[in-house]
C-alpha cells in the first residue's frame, strides 16, 4: 500500500462516519451529530459538571490527549483514570473489567459526561463503565470501530461509529473525530464567553 492507498482509505472511512442516538440506531447527519455533542458538552460545561474519557492502550493515551486539550482550550473540567495506583489497586483487589467503572461509582454525578473509546468496541471495561454511568445519570459518548455491530456502539445515548477494519485506521480516526470535537466545543466555548448573556442559558 502507498501513502496516497493508506490516505484515501482513512478519509473513505472518516466520509463513512455513522453517528447515532441511543440503540435505535437512528443515524444523524454527521454535522447534526457533531452539534448535538458539542452542545451537551457545553451544557456539561456550563452546569460544573465534569467530562470523563476512558479507553484502554491508545485510546487511553486519547482519552488523556482530549481531556488536556479540552481542559485548556476549552474551559471544560475533565478526569481520566490513568493514576497507576489507582488503575493497579482496582485491577489487583477486584477487577480488570471495573478500573473505569468503580471510580465512576464514587465520582460521578448526574449531568456528567462518559466520553467511551473502544477500537473494538468490546472491551469489557469501558462496557462496564458506559453501563455504569448511564445507571448514574450520566450522559454516555461512544467512539467504535471494527464490527458494526459491536457492543459499545448500543451502549451510548450518542454512538460514534467508524467502519474502520484496522486497529491503526480505527485509531487515527478515532483521533481526528476527537480533535475535530474539541475544536467545535473551544470554538462554541469562546462565543459564550463573547456573549455573557447568552452562556446563562445553560
Amino acid at each position: 500500500m502507498t501513502w496516497q492507498d493508506h490516505s484515501r482509505l482513512l478519509q473513505r472511512q472518516l466520509d463513512a462516519l455513522q453517528i447515532s442516538k441511543g440503540q435505535r440506531k437512528f443515524i444523524l447527519p454527521t454535522d447534526e451529530g457533531f452539534a448535538h455533542w458539542t452542545d451537551r458538552t457545553c451544557r456539561t460545561a456550563l452546569t460544573g459538571r465534569t467530562v470523563y474519557l476512558i479507553g484502554n492502550g491508545a485510546s487511553a493515551s486519547m482519552a488523556s490527549h482530549m481531556a488536556a486539550d479540552l481542559a485548556k482550550n476549552a474551559y471544560v473540567h475533565t478526569e481520566v483514570f490513568s493514576d497507576l495506583s489507582l488503575l493497579t489497586a482496582i485491577a489487583n483487589d477486584i477487577s480488570y473489567d471495573e478500573v473505569f467503572a468503580e471510580p465512576l461509582r464514587r465520582r460521578m454525578v448526574q449531568g456528567d459526561m462518559l466520553v467511551a473509546i473502544s477500537s473494538s468496541g468490546s472491551s469489557p471495561n469501558v462496557l462496564r463503565a458506559a453501563e455504569t454511568a448511564r445507571s448514574m445519570g450520566g450522559y454516555v459518548v461512544t467512539l467504535s470501530a471494527m464490527r458494526d455491530d459491536n457492543p459499545l456502539r448500543q451502549a451510548g445515548q450518542l454512538n460514534l461509529y467508524l467502519p474502520a477494519d484496522t486497529y491503526g485506521t480505527a485509531e487515527s480516526g478515532h483521533a481526528s473525530i476527537l480533535h475535530f470535537w474539541m475544536d467545535q466545543v473551544a470554538e462554541r466555548r469562546a462565543h459564550l464567553a463573547d456573549s455573557p448573556a447568552e452562556g446563562t442559558h445553560g
